[in-house]
């Protein structure tokens, strides 16, 4: 099978995931951290640049369409159940991240499952797209930059002592998660009030 280079980028970001995943699971070290984010960032690159080239370049085709947003659901999903095992499994748990980040995580999914679900009722019943609109891509954007937030932030605070501790804070992952927990829900009832009347129950 031909790929083209939007598919190819795709292809890359399912390939990145579960090493991404390994390598942030295998250990806690500081190398297995910057990998972690250094995988995540390259894959959410993936992400902006194989859509961008699809369209401008008219390579949109039926395999990108499926797999470019299993890749992105992968892609997050992952990264958000990584952290948030490690989170809960650390020795200084932060209750406060880890109670708004497990229902953010929740909420992530129920969202992908139910805007997911409306789009192959409504592919299979009528051929009506759902394209993403502009909720659905901020919802992305705060997803990428909660999950590099939760990567990165205790890093820096490790790092530097007069910082260490904001490690029982995590500003900027508690901003970033409520963020990434509000337009998660905001897109997703957006999505579900714009296309309800397109399911018939009798049908």
């Amino acid at each position: 099978m031909k790929l083209n280079l939007p598919n190819k980028l795709t292809v890359l970001r399912m390939i990145l995931v579960p090493i991404f995943v390994v390598v942030m699971m295998v250990s806690d070290a500081l190398w297995a951290s910057i990998t972690g984010l250094c995988l995540f960032v390259i894959a959410s690159l993936t992400d902006m640049l194989d859509g961008k080239i699809a369209r401008r370049h008219n390579l949109i085709t039926d395999f990108g369409k499926f797999m470019d947003p299993l890749a992105d659901k992968f892609m997050v999903l992952g990264a958000m159940l990584v952290i948030l095992y490690k989170s809960l499994t650390r020795e200084d748990v932060n209750t406060l991240f880890c109670a708004i980040f497990f229902w953010a995580v929740l909420i992530v999914i129920f969202r992908e499952l139910a805007v997911t679900s409306i789009r192959l009722v409504l592919s299979g019943s009528s051929g009506l797209v759902v394209p993403a609109n502009m909720l659905g891509k901020i919802k992305t954007c705060t997803q990428i930059a909660c999950v590099i937030a939760c990567i990165a932030e205790p890093l820096f605070y490790q790092n530097i002592p007069s910082l260490a501790h904001l490690m029982e804070i995590l500003p900027l992952s508690l901003t970033t998660a409520v963020l990434m927990l509000f337009f998660t829900l905001w897109s997703g009832i957006n999505y579900i009030a714009s296309y309800w009347k397109y399911l018939d129950p009798e049908k």
